[in-house]
């Protein structure tokens, strides 16, 4: 449950940037906050689903080494996140329409890959998914809100915190599954 409590929170991140800085930049609506955090939510929540059924098939091949895949998807996702990859053209424009689709799609685009990851956390999928929808919905919002008041100068912070996260949630699924704790 922790494990899955954590990859929500990493996977929310971009989207808390992203979000975080369009409060600060373009100060939406409450409906226009609302529209970002039900987007970035949502689609948080279907592409590791996405990945899940895509790694239960994968993974079936693969069960001797499914620890290194999963180690290895999610420390490369969490290196990516501490270079500040996501949120730099997703941030630049006011989302609203398409731009908040597209959007979307860009910052879960990590979440389809660590998807792939979920049958080796040792949680129901379901509940994972359930959790990362509703962690980025959260955060998302709280991001627009939060970005109204203090800028956007925390979103690059948020995303290397996840990075570390993914990272962390990595070597612990490694060690878990190689015997080393």
């Amino acid at each position: 449950m922790i494990a899955a409590l954590l990859l929500a929170f990493a996977l929310a991140m971009d989207a808390f940037a992203v979000a975080l800085t369009q409060g600060a930049r373009f100060r939406p609506s409450a409906a226009g906050g609302l529209a970002i955090a039900a987007t970035f939510g949502g689609f948080q929540a279907l592409m590791p689903l996405a990945g899940w059924g895509i790694g239960a098939v994968a993974l079936a091949y693969v069960a001797a080494i499914d620890h290194w895949i999963a180690f290895g998807l999610l420390a490369f996702l969490g290196v990516r996140m501490l270079g500040g990859h996501v949120g730099d053209e997703e941030a630049a424009h006011a989302l609203t329409g398409r731009a908040l689709l597209i959007a979307g799609v860009a910052t879960s685009i990590d979440a389809l890959a660590a998807g792939i990851t979920l049958p080796t956390l040792g949680v129901s999928p379901w509940l994972a998914v359930g959790l990362i929808g509703l962690v980025t919905f959260a955060l998302s919002g709280a991001g627009v809100v939060l970005g109204h008041r203090a800028g956007e100068h925390l979103g690059e912070w948020a995303e290397r915190i996840g990075g570390v996260i993914l990272i962390g949630l990595g070597c612990k699924i490694l060690a878990e599954h190689s015997g080393w704790l």
